[in-house]
């Protein structure tokens, strides 16, 4: 399953990731990337960077590793002011320039949302969000009003083991799990 970041902007964009402060004097830029791998990010010679509601197309010059994170250098962004400037933004990319997936692979903001439902039909609410363990993927399903409680509980994403079935269309998924658990 590739991992792009949970929360999206509206129904075009999704959020690859964050410039986070300024890196040197010449304008280069930190970046933490919700990307897996990390880098991938870097793949994308065009951003959308967005700060509060304003949206604007950058091109990468340079990126690269540095240290346990990412660097990038962006066009027009020459000093450390400018880099200052946009601490703290988000970076988006269309929905449609994702690289397509084949049929049992999903990004992670089209899980977002989806019905979850045991195989016996009983509903254990929505998916709210995922997050990396190391093992496996973790679904966090909040019980809604539609659920047989509104508990919240953490399943591991395992297509062919826990999920059973995954439909976009229908907006559900299907999970061996114990309600009870």
């Amino acid at each position: 399953m590739t991992r792009f970041e949970t929360s999206h902007t509206d129904d075009t964009h999704v959020v690859l990731g964050k410039l986070t402060s300024s890196h040197g004097v010449k304008g280069w830029l930190k970046v933490y990337s919700y990307t897996s791998p990390m880098d991938s990010i870097l793949d994308y010679p065009e951003w959308w960077v967005r700060q509060g509601d304003s949206l604007t197309r950058m091109t990468i010059v340079q990126g690269r590793r540095q240290g346990k994170g990412l660097v990038v250098q962006l066009k027009g962004i020459d000093d450390r002011d400018a880099a200052d400037a946009l601490a703290q933004a988000d970076i988006l990319m269309p929905k449609a320039a994702l690289p397509e997936l084949s049929d049992d692979e999903y990004y992670w903001h089209e899980l977002e949302g989806l019905a979850v439902f045991t195989q016996a039909g009983e509903r254990l609410g929505q998916v709210s969000y995922l997050f990396e363990t190391g093992a496996n993927d973790v679904m966090v399903v909040r019980g809604d009003v539609e659920a047989i409680d509104k508990r919240e509980r953490l399943l591991p994403f395992l297509p062919g083991d826990v999920i059973v079935e995954v439909s976009l269309e229908d907006g559900r998924m299907v999970v061996d799990w114990d309600p009870e658990f």
